[in-house]
C-alpha cells in the first residue's frame, strides 16, 4: 500500500478492512518520514508493532466488523 492511500483509509468515516501478512489489522498511526504503520490486530489493541506500510493491504471484498 501506497503512503496517500494509509492517509486517505486514517481520515475515512468508514471502517476500510486492511491486512498485515493476512491478518486483519488497524492502523493505528503512521511515521510519514519512514512509510512506516504502527498497527494493532483488529479485536484487540494489546499489542501494537511498527511496519513498513509495503505489507498493509486493503481487502475490499472483506465486510468490516
Amino acid at each position: 500500500m501506497d503512503l496517500m492511500r494509509v492517509k486517505e483509509i486514517l481520515s475515512s468515516d468508514k471502517e476500510i478492512p486492511v491486512h498485515y501478512h493476512g491478518v486483519p489489522v488497524w492502523i493505528e498511526n503512521i511515521e510519514e518520514t519512514s512509510s512506516m504503520a504502527m498497527i494493532s490486530a483488529r479485536g484487540t489493541h494489546d499489542e501494537r508493532r511498527l511496519v513498513s506500510i509495503d505489507g498493509l493491504v486493503e481487502n475490499e471484498n472483506e465486510d468490516p466488523m
